[in-house]
């Protein structure tokens, strides 16, 4: 028979609450230590943050739900990451209740310093001008009447590039309208080993999806989805999602632009690490 009591137990839980804050700070000044490393400059890790959830939930034992784990972790991450430097966030609200608020407090905090934009275009610029350190849009789409991610394909270095998909770990119960997007940030996105990343490939007009996937093939490049396409008299600008993590000077991509081909430009718009999936958080 247990001669525990129930003011013993929460003794206990007292003394396991005082460690795991002993280890938050600790970890908030070991941040901050890489800040000063930094000198001050906001560098963001999507790739990095991925890897640290995926570790955890991985070796997760115990009734405690992982999505819950996975919340803790994010909420912290997100408030680590502003302590480094101010941190924030453009998101695209064309409407009350639109979702995309949603999806940037779930991943950056639900204290991040966000500002609506009524506009997609707005939110990409306010990231390429440096207003916002992250940017959040909607996924594209070949309905989507706003073909956004058309401002990507630049070479200017301060053009933003994708470099997450949301939400990460599923949206929380009641949260948002089943919005889907994608975090943008002028920065270069992390292999992690299990990503997709977007590309943009201009063509002669009226080249059809399945000889584009050919091409693609013959470069080593795997599509995993057709995104989107823009369609002008003379030029067509397609947007592909790829399996893998392609590199902004990836071999493949030049692969693609050659003589013979009616290929005539291709960019690498950025990439993410793959959500989880409800299987991976599943109790």
């Amino acid at each position: 028979m247990s001669t525990e009591s129930l003011e013993d137990l929460r003794r206990e839980i007292d003394r396991i609450d005082d460690a795991l804050h002993d280890l938050v700070m600790q970890r908030a000044q070991v941040v901050e230590r890489i800040g000063v490393l930094k000198g001050g400059v906001q560098v963001l890790r999507p790739g990095r943050e991925a890897e640290i959830l995926r570790r955890l939930v991985s070796r997760h034992q115990g009734r405690f739900p992982r999505a819950v784990l996975v919340r803790l972790w994010r909420e912290m991450m997100g408030a680590l990451v502003a302590l480094q430097s101010p941190f924030p966030v453009a998101v695209f609200m064309p409407e009350r209740g639109a979702g995309y608020l949603e999806l940037a407090r779930d991943q950056y905090g639900a204290y991040a310093a966000t500002t609506p934009y009524r506009s997609v275009g707005q939110v990409v610029r306010a990231v390429a001008d440096g207003v916002a350190a992250v940017g959040i849009v909607p996924v594209p789409d070949r309905e989507g009447a706003e073909n956004w991610w058309l401002g990507l394909t630049s070479d200017n270095p301060d053009t933003p590039r994708i470099v997450a998909r949301l939400p990460f770990a599923g949206p929380g119960p009641g949260r948002g309208d089943g919005a889907e997007g994608l975090a943008i940030g002028r920065l270069p996105h992390d292999a992690t080993g299990y990503d997709r990343s977007w590309i943009a490939v201009e063509t002669d007009p009226d080249i059809s999806r399945a000889r584009l996937k050919q091409f693609l093939g013959a470069a080593g490049l795997e599509p995993s989805l057709f995104a989107a396409t823009h369609r002008a008299d003379d030029a067509w600008m397609h947007l592909i999602e790829i399996l893998g993590w392609v590199a902004p000077d990836d071999r493949r991509m030049g692969r693609l632009v050659e003589k013979s081909q009616p290929i005539r430009r291709s960019v690498v718009l950025g990439g993410y690490a793959v959500p989880f999936t409800a299987e991976d958080l599943a109790d």
